[in-house]
């Protein structure tokens, strides 16, 4: 070829070498896995040969080198998937050409496929059908054109289920899938469906899978079963399949082996039929099901005559027309709007640059040559134009836009379908809003307005920032549909916010309120049946079921022979069988079933397989690293809607229920918290972790898919005999038949609840739809648009605006489309990001990732690039130009950026070759190297004073992002941005550092080859862009050639980047590795900092950039400054203030003369002296206070006292003074008084009130309850009941109650049984089998026989290795040969059993014979070492239990039975409401009596008896209260405090009253009784008394107000002069005399009773007439209501019997029956 000397041959090399080219792209597309050696090898030798050529002349096309490079990569691709060994077969797709009919006609029409793969593309006994998109060429028409793309987009998420699914059949073993790489396909063995749960969206379940293979995902970050994935389960090799979507997924659960599925519609009749017990094969594709099925629907649904803009779509016409709505007037358009920019209307940061008011110069200068131009230009201020006329547009200048930019404008706005091309930083967001908002504002004649514009874009992120641009302008009638918004302005415009606004749903159309709550009414139904079942089955999971909940479904003689087992079996623990069954009863170790290869102990599990604890140890907290989002969770948010969460709580009841159902269900529970705590009774073998181990054993057993079948089932005789794992297999039998019923019974509830909440979703959209319909603007993200296709078509939006049209799908696009709209207009740039595919193949050769907005450019047509950057730096920006772009100019803005501090260059590439790492989980690397480099790197550009906001750390793959993050402490780093390219699309900063991460030998750059993500990653710096990786490597992909070279012709890139000190820019230093920069620890250079600081010591740092004004440092070193004219120099740090000078001199001191050490900046007329005063004060003490001090006005001199009570007491000497003024003063005395318990009274003279009543006893009780526990409360007769938790305990349960409760009997059978005896009595009564003395047949785990004995719990003690211990002599017996020993499990002490048999029965002689002859104490066993009491037994069961039996009685007894205490509280509660006094002069006690007979203390007798006590005093109390009222002068205020201090002794907490304390009070009511009298009747005698009378009351004064006991002989002697003073001194104890009482009631209401009434305080007054009330009017004396109405007396007045010895009222019902009766009497014969 080279030798070719004809001219004409030689010019058709090039079309050769593209016939070559497209023949290899075809091999390598059809044939990927049978035609790789032969395409690689052609591939090795033709860019060579092309290479020689064109040296010889011959001219290669720029197309031609286009197809080459798509060739190489996809040659690249292929190889990296054999490599992975995930290239298997080949591809069996048909290709069809436009014109092809026969292919189509074999395909079918597509309208009816499936969505779902089907039978036979599974089994590859179809081929798909596959036309490419065309680039240049126009469809014949709209029905090729939907059906190529709806082929194309089934086809991406159809053939990696497809072809891994071909790779399992292949491989039929599963031991080999379990090893196998997949390429796009993930496996999950042993997958099961668990139960349904509901939410609002429908039926979800609840998955089980196997993840033994899975212990090394990183669940946070994999992109396994993220929200919307489609899964496949077959159970049968796929010859029957389910489909399914992840419904949600949660880390945790994901590592536990839990995912939550919804089943699609398709797949629930299938569904139905599925049993528990049924084990799956699960396949799972990485692709958004949901979007998928979304818009491949649409497509099917969409009629080809209705399609939209045919002529540029289908046919690519170049001619594109104005929009149809331009008719007319409707051509006048008004830019006001655009002229007239709001301050709050602001260019979008990522696409504008620093400032879009800097783009023409400065902001003054913009602003006055606008204001010049707006007077001279007539088309502006208000006026409109003909938008289709050119001639009167508005200037660029006007407008506020660059030439390109004015250009986009009136494309848009003229055009029916516009296509904007913004290359990075262009402003092509700024345009964007630019058209929306001059359609809105001229849409108000309702030429746009009949219904809402539509926009579109690809991500959240941008749908946030264009809707925040919109809303500066568009306050309301914005709706967002789209993923969860960061944004807090546009919080309230999602659906999720206006679905939930008050009143909305009252605003809704009534037939969708009424069907609302209609649908709603019928999930609740069916969700209420649903929720308890789902739980039932659920519990399969979390432990052993016990065997009466599986009694049905097990055979009869199954059932017999299990409970046979116990003649030879010993009971488990629970009092489950089936436990004792499987190996998992009270010993567990040495049961292994005959000839059971799996015998071995289960509690030996194996340990955690290989990973496992190297994961647990690698989970560390990271609280202090700086946050980076997840991969999965950036994922996940791409697709869930902002809707989507609402329901996600709902699931988490199921599991509550199920963990509560546990308790009833499962005598084996594996979740339980127990598994570090203490052993449980009959676990006592349980070593530290062998419960965890039992557990994870029992786990892998229950999550075992297969159990025995039927026939096999049927062919067991004897369960017992059965080997260990065939146990396991005829349980697993059991539960599968057990769940498979109660799946059954719930299957109609489910199908219900499915069917209301597909009516529920639909009832939604039209909700939504009425949303939209009220909407000006409606923001969608291409994910919303998917799932909203139905509605958009409904909503019908005439106006279309696409954000990032180039990076959607094509058929995302076209489905956004609904017959109404009228105009399109799409903005983006296809030299950045693309659509991305699934399929490589579908991407690259069938151009799937070619959106509409590429193609239309690449068809030809019209679109308007802006050509204008205004972010870059003309360095970095050349980079794109012309490799990328073949113009891009700058604006002069970006000419004035400052160049970055401390670097050489504003843009620097460091090239290496250290290698990076590829990550076991998924397909992403890492670099090591890379990342520590750029961290230094960062953290050296954060000491030049740059805000970490202004930096952004970018990196190409997802694994270095998180080996970054693990590099970056928050403290530090806070605020830094760190991204992977594909997520800062659209984003910018000033600063960007740039991980590259691909470094390897075998040259594969990954899709760093890719020139749109290469575009991406080097157009987002502004101001500086530093870039890390293997330069040479990568200079094998073209582009990155070219690239290089224009870095190494400007000295750009080098092996070590040059930092320049900006202290010292002589100063340089190359950094090449992180290491590098410890040479520049500050950020500065090497060299000390030297700086003078301004308290002229140096800067002690290294040289530093930041605070070069040392404003922030703080000197640290001794301060020398002279503070004073004496020359003493300042003590502080340098940094700290000065201050006044402190040190001390001798100064005299002008007021006394004295010397004193003065601090020097102190005056001496202003300082304290120091020295003791003088002075005496006016007691005649010394003042202590100093000299300088004013002399204390109450002296501390301590002096003794004698007070009232006689005790002497040490009081300062100014509270002395006041105690002789009459002062009290509490006595701190120690009560001398010895209490009736033997014990000295606790309190002081003044807290017993001066030994009237004492303080209760302090010392414990300390005597031996009858439950064995000593008694904790304080001195008493009569001990309460125990508080302690209580002991008592069988190998069945515990008693929950407190000790001094009675326990409820064991009625579980008694678990004493060995191969010789068995009991036949309930587990609480006493044993009717003899004590078992054989030796115990086991063997301990040393390997030595047990010293125990038959049926007994093995001690946990060898005979052989703890010979010494064991057989230390106690009994006498313990070195015997042939000595049994007993473990007693209450404290563990181990005994010989014929020692401890006689000591047992001896015991028991010894106490029966006590009780013949008398009656004895009641108590419990106990051991003979420790005299712990023995309550759990076995081998002295009948004795312990009927030392029980004796405890409960007492129990019983001291308790009370509960008909005596209900009984009893009854009684109390009738007394208690009779008590008027008590609740008119004391409410608050009794209200507290009232919740005392509500609370605890009204659950036993002892309870009971105290709280009457207490409310017979404070009856008592109350009386007197009322008594004391009618006192009129001060002599009653001793009364009342007296009064007081009784109450306040009342009010202090105690559980019972003591005989001394009940006692005392008694005393000390009467005596106030006694003096209520007394003052009584002298008030009444009004000073009328004879000196003897006088005298008299004065000694009973004295005596009854004095500060001693009232004992009982004071008592006698108050009684006796009592008598004789009522003949002195008698009163009606209403201060007036009996003679003059008579007279007054003679003369006012005569001979009748009953008329005499009382108010609150005791006033009297008389009622007339027939003394029934029937008029309210005031007390005069205290004003409180008296009378009533009605005849019916106020209920706080009361009858007046004093007055006239009435029993009832006048008017009352008893007087009217006794009247009634004299009337019987009278007129009765």
């Amino acid at each position: 070829m080279l030798t070719e000397a004809v001219p004409a041959t030689r010019h058709r090399y090039p079309q050769h070498v593209g016939d070559i080219l497209a023949l290899v792209q075809e091999l390598a597309s059809v044939f990927p896995a049978s035609a790789i050696h032969s395409v690689v090898m052609l591939m090795s030798l033709l860019p060579a040969a092309i290479n020689a050529l064109r040296a010889s002349g011959v001219d290669f096309t720029e197309d031609t080198e286009r197809q080459l490079e798509r060739v190489q990569a996809y040659v690249q691709h292929l190889q990296e998937r054999r490599r992975e060994g995930t290239l298997k077969v080949d591809s069996p797709v048909r290709m069809g050409t436009p014109g092809e009919a026969e292919g189509e006609a074999e395909a079918g029409d597509y309208r009816e496929m499936s969505i779902f793969p089907t039978y036979a593309e599974l089994h590859n006994t179809e081929r798909p059908f596959l036309r490419p998109n065309t680039l240049r060429q126009p469809y014949e028409g709209p029905t090729l054109y939907l059906e190529t793309h709806f082929r194309l987009l089934r086809e991406d998420f159809v053939r990696p289920m497809r072809e891994g699914i071909a790779q399992i059949l292949h491989d039929t073993e599963e031991s080999g899938l379990r090893k196998k790489k997949f390429d796009d396909i993930r496996i999950y063995f042993d997958t099961r469906i668990v139960a349904p749960h509901c939410t609002a969206s429908g039926i979800e379940y609840r998955v089980q899978f196997d993840t033994r293979l899975l212990r090394f995902v990183r669940w946070e970050n994999s992109k396994r079963l993220i929200f919307g994935s489609l899964v496949c389960l077959s159970k049968d090799g796929f010859e029957s399949f389910l489909f399914a979507t992840v419904a949600q997924r949660d880390p945790k659960e994901l590592k536990e082996g839990s995912v939550w599925l919804s089943f699609c519609e398709h797949s629930r009749p299938l569904l139905a039929q599925v049993q528990p017990s049924d084990s799956f094969l699960m396949v799972e594709t990485a692709a958004y099901f949901e979007a998928y099925r979304h818009v491949l629907q649409g497509l099917q649904e969409a009629r080809p005559e209705e399609l939209p803009f045919q002529r540029y779509l289908v046919r690519c016409e170049a001619d594109v027309s104005a929009p149809a709505y331009l008719e007319g007037p409707r051509r006048l358009y008004d830019f006001a709007c655009l002229v007239q920019k709001p301050p709050a209307e602001k260019p979008p940061k990522e696409e504008q640059g620093d400032n879009h008011n800097n783009r023409n110069g400065p902001a003054l200068h913009n602003f006055l040559r606008e204001v010049q131009h707006r007077a001279a230009d007539p088309l502006v201020g208000g006026a409109s134009v003909d938008i289709l006329d050119p001639q009167q547009w508005p200037s660029k200048e006007t407008l506020g836009l660059d030439e390109t930019q004015l250009e986009a404008l009136r494309l848009a706005l003229t055009k029916e379908l516009a296509i904007i091309q913004g290359p990075p930083g262009t402003g092509k967001t700024y345009v964007g809003l630019k058209i929306v908002r001059a359609l809105l504002a001229n849409g108000a004649t309702g030429r746009v307005h009949s219904s809402p514009m539509l926009v579109v874009c690809y991500t959240n992120h941008a749908l946030d920032q264009f809707l925040e641009g919109i809303h500066t302008f568009q306050e309301d009638g914005i709706v967002r549909v789209g993923g969860r918004s960061n944004s807090e302005t546009l919080k309230k415009f999602t659906l999720r916010e206006l679905r939930g606004k008050g009143g909305f749903r009252t605003n809704l159309p009534r037939h969708l309120r009424t069907a609302h709550f209609s649908v709603s009414s019928e999930m609740r139904e069916a969700q209420d049946e649903l929720v308890s079942k789902a739980a039932v089955l659920e519990c399969g999971l979390r432990g052993v079921l016990h065997e009466r909940h599986l009694r049905s479904h097990i055979a009869s003689r199954h059932w017999d022979s299990l409970n046979r087992g116990w003649h030879g079996e010993w009971m488990n623990p629970k009092g489950s069988l089936i436990l004792e069954w499987l190996g998992l009863g009270a010993m567990p170790f040495a049961r292994s079933a005959p000839n059971d290869p799996d015998g071995a102990n289960p509690a030996e599990a194996p340990e955690q397989e290989e990973g496992e604890e190297e994961q647990d140890k690698e989970e560390e907290d990271d609280d202090d690293l700086l946050a980076i989002a997840e991969e999965a969770a950036l994922l996940q948010a791409d697709r869930l809607l902002d809707s989507d969460d609402a329901d996600r709580p709902r699931r988490r009841q199921p599991r509550r229920d199920a963990a509560q159902l546990g308790d009833l269900f499962l005598a084996m529970q594996l979740d339980d918290k127990e598994a570090e705590g203490p052993e449980k009774e009959g676990q006592w073998q349980m070593q530290p972790g062998q419960k965890k181990k039992l557990k994870q054993r029992v786990k892998k057993e229950l999550e075992k898919p297969e159990g025995m079948s039927a026939e096999e089932a049927e062919a067991v005789r004897d369960v017992w005999r059965l080997p260990l794992a065939s146990r396991w297999h005829l349980y697993r039998h059991w539960v599968q038949k057990y769940q498979a019923e109660i799946r059954r019974t719930i299957l109609r509830h489910e199908e219900k609840y499915q069917e209301a909440a597909d009516r529920l979703a639909e009832l939604r959209l039209q909700e939504d739809l009425w949303i939209l319909k009220q909407a000006k603007v409606v923001g969608m993200t291409t994910t919303g648009a998917a799932r909203y296709r139905q509605v958009l078509q409904e909503l019908s939006p005439r106006v279309v605006v696409v954000e990032e049209a180039a990076e959607v799908l094509e058929a995302h696009t076209i489905t956004t489309l609904s017959r109404g709209c009228q105009h399109i207009i799409l903005i983006g740039d296809h030299q950045q990001l693309r659509p991305s595919a699934n399929v490589y193949d579908l991407a690259k050769n069938f151009h799937l990732e070619v959106s509409l907005f590429e193609r239309l450019v690449t068809a030809g047509l019209p679109f308007v690039r802006l050509n204008y950057q205004h972010r870059m730096r003309p360095e970095i920006a050349r980079l794109l130009t012309p490799h990328i772009y073949a113009e891009l100019e700058n604006h002069p803005s970006v000419l004035e950026y400052e160049s970055i501090k401390g670097v050489s260059s504003n843009l620097f590439f460091v090239e290496h070759n250290v290698p990076e790492q590829s990550l076991q989980e998924g397909k992403s690397h890492q670099n090591q190297h890379e990342a520590q480099f750029l961290v230094r790197l960062c953290q050296y550009l954060l000491c030049q004073g740059y805000q970490p906001s202004q930096i952004t750390i970018l990196t190409t793959y997802t694994g270095q992002l998180f080996c970054l993050r693990k590099l970056l402490p928050a403290k530090t780093f806070q605020g830094v941005k760190v991204h992977v390219v594909d997520k800062y699309q659209g984003e910018e900063n000033d600063i960007v550092l740039l991980s590259l991460v691909r470094s390897n030998l075998e040259g594969r750059v990954g899709f760093l080859q890719a020139a749109n993500r290469v575009c991406v990653a080097l157009s987002r710096a502004k101001k500086g862009l530093f870039c890390i990786g293997n330069l040479g490597m990568l200079s094998q992909v073209p582009l990155w050639s070219k690239i290089a070279h224009t870095l190494r012709e400007k000295r750009q890139v080098g092996r070590a980047m040059v930092l320049s000190c900006q202290n010292h820019p002589e100063t340089h230093t190359e950094v090449a590795q992180a290491e590098d920069f410890a040479s520049v620890p500050e950020g500065g250079c090497s060299r000390p900092c030297e700086a003078r600081l301004g308290c002229g010591h140096v800067c002690p740092r290294a040289c530093h950039p930041y605070d070069p004004f040392h404003r922030e440092f703080k000197c640290m070193k001794p301060c020398q400054k002279t503070r004073c004219a004496d020359g003493h120099r300042c003590p502080r740090l340098c940094s700290q203030p000065c201050g006044e000078c402190q040190v001390k001199v001798p100064k005299t001191l002008p007021g006394c003369g004295h010397l004193q050490q003065v601090p020097c900046a102190t005056p001496a007329e202003e300082f304290s002296c120091q020295e003791p005063c003088s002075r005496d004060l006016s007691c005649g003490h010394k003042c202590r206070m100093t000299c300088g001090q004013v002399c204390t006005q109450r002296c501390p001199e301590k002096v003794q006292i004698t007070l009232k009570c006689g005790h002497s007491q040490e009081l300062s000497c100014s509270i002395a003074e006041e105690v002789r003024d009459g002062r009290p003063v509490p006595c701190q005395a120690k009560c001398p008084t010895l209490l009736e318990c033997g014990h000295p009274c606790p309190g002081s003279c003044h807290s017993c009130f001066g030994g009237r009543f004492h303080m209760a006893c302090a010392s414990a009780c300390k005597q031996l309850l009858v439950c064995g526990h000593e008694c904790l409360q304080p001195c008493t007769s009569d001990c309460p009941p125990c508080r302690r938790p209580c002991q008592i305990r069988c190998i069945h349960s515990r008693c929950q109650k407190t000790c001094g409760e009675p326990c409820p009997p064991c009625v579980e059978p008694c678990e004493w049984r060995c191969e010789h005896y068995q009991c036949g009595r309930l587990c609480s009564e006493p044993c009717d089998r003899p004590r078992c003395n054989v030796a115990c047949p086991q063997r301990l785990r040393c390997g030595h026989p047990c010293a125990g004995l038959c049926g007994e719990p093995c001690p946990k003690k060898c005979l052989v290795c703890n010979h010494e211990e064991l057989t230390q002599i106690f009994f006498g017996f313990e070195d015997e040969p042939g000595a049994r020993f007993v473990q007693l499990e209450d404290c563990g002490h181990i005994f010989e059993s014929q020692g401890l048999d006689v000591y047992m029965d001896e015991e028991a002689a010894k106490e029966e014979e006590e009780g013949e002859q008398s009656e004895a104490a009641v108590k419990l066993k106990v051991c003979p070492s420790c005299r712990t009491p023995i309550r759990k037994n076995l081998r002295y069961g009948a004795l312990v239990k009927r030392s029980l039996a004796e405890v409960e009685l007492v129990k019983c007894k001291i308790q009370g039975s509960p008909e005596e205490i209900a009984s009893g509280a009854q009684r109390l509660k009738a007394a208690l409401k009779e008590k008027i006094t008590l609740r008119v002069n004391m409410p608050a006690e009794y209200t507290q009596l009232q919740k005392m007979l509500e609370g605890p203390l009204s659950a036993s007798v002892q309870g009971l008896i105290f709280v009457e006590n207490l409310m017979n005093f404070y009856v008592r109390l109350a009386e007197l209260t009322e008594a004391v009222r009618k006192g009129r002068s001060g002599e009653w205020e001793g009364v009342k405090k007296r009064m007081a201090e009784a109450a306040s002794w009342l009010e202090r907490p105690r559980l019972s009253f003591t005989g001394q304390e009940v006692s005392e009070l008694q005393r000390e009511f009467q005596r106030l009784a006694f003096l209520v009298e007394l003052l009584g009747r002298c008030q009444a005698a009004q000073g009328k008394m004879d000196d003897s009378t006088a005298g008299m009351v004065s000694t009973l004064r004295r005596l009854l107000e004095g500060p001693e006991r009232f004992t009982p002989e004071a008592e006698r002697l108050v009684k006796k002069e009592m008598e004789a003073l009522k003949a002195l001194l008698p009163v009606s104890g209403l201060g007036i005399t009996e003679a003059e009482k008579r007279q007054i009631v003679a003369a006012v209401s005569g001979t009748t009773r009953g008329h005499w009434f009382k108010c609150r305080n005791g006033h009297v007054y008389v009622i007339g007439e027939c003394g029934g009330a029937s008029q309210r009017s005031r007390c005069p004396e205290c004003q409180e209501v008296i009378g009533g109405s009605n005849h019916t007396l106020e209920a706080s007045n009361q009858l007046a019997p004093e007055m006239d010895d009435a029993e009832f009222a006048a008017w009352s019902d008893e007087a009217n029956r006794r009247l009634g009766d004299r009337v019987s009497r009278n007129w009765l014969p």
